[in-house]
């Protein structure tokens, strides 16, 4: 035997192993992966619940009323002009009470019943087509002190008495006086046209109060003297 043929005899494997075919690769196995019925369930619902709301916001967004709105600065008692009011689309609550732009031109010459702010909706009840001061009343400012000052907020409209207060010791038989120092103190009725902020430094707040001819210039010289209160009044005027 040939060296040759030894060394092939004494390989490991022999040509066999050059002749082998290798087989087919098997994948491995992967599990299948667990449904959650509850998880899906979940993700549907939140789905749901998202379009949903999709589909109220846009409801909404469509759903709005043209209103009139103000756009400048009107003090009571003035009278309204196209140039005061301007108009807005919104989304407006059924409670909300506004002035719809159809009926602008209704409101134009009324007078502002209340001090109008920029930027609010106007609402029917912040007009009036009566004059502030009527026929046979004359206007009567009041300046209140804070102390004085009643914790309700004075809106015009409201109705209030003007009392007679003597000074300590005196009796009221001064200027529209004529009561004795026991008896019960002179009152006028009176109602609020506007009511002033409180000036800085002294707080004090300045009511304009109507009152009947007769009775204006008496509630001025209780003013004047200082020995004038204002007490609200009941809400029917009793």
């Amino acid at each position: 035997m040939s060296k040759t043929q030894e060394r092939i005899d004494a390989a490991p494997n022999g040509p066999s192993v050059q002749g082998r075919v290798a087989g087919p690769v098997a994948p491995p196995r992967v599990s299948a992966r667990r449904r959650r019925p509850g998880v899906i369930a979940l993700s549907l619902a939140l789905i749901a619940a998202g379009g949903a709301g999709v589909a109220v916001l846009l409801f909404q967004v469509g759903d709005r009323t043209d209103v009139v709105t103000v756009v400048r600065d009107v003090e009571v008692g003035q009278v309204l002009t196209a140039r005061d009011l301007g108009r807005a689309s919104v989304a407006l609550d059924a409670d909300v009470k506004a002035v719809r732009v159809d009926d602008l031109k209704s409101v134009v010459g009324k007078r502002a019943a209340v001090e109008l702010k920029p930027g609010s909706l106007l609402a029917p009840s912040q007009v009036t087509k009566d004059a502030l001061v009527k026929a046979g009343e004359q206007l009567v400012p009041i300046g209140l002190e804070p102390k004085q000052i009643p914790a309700t907020a004075l809106v015009p409209g409201q109705k209030v008495e003007l009392v007679h207060v003597p000074a300590q010791g005196a009796t009221d038989t001064g200027a529209g006086g004529g009561g004795g120092s026991g008896g019960a103190p002179r009152t006028v009725e009176g109602r609020v046209v506007k009511a002033s902020g409180a000036a800085p430094g002294t707080g004090v707040v300045v009511v304009d109060v109507a009152t009947a001819v007769a009775d204006g210039p008496t509630a001025a010289a209780w003013e004047a003297a200082g020995t004038l209160r204002l007490v609200l009044a009941a809400p029917d005027g009793s």
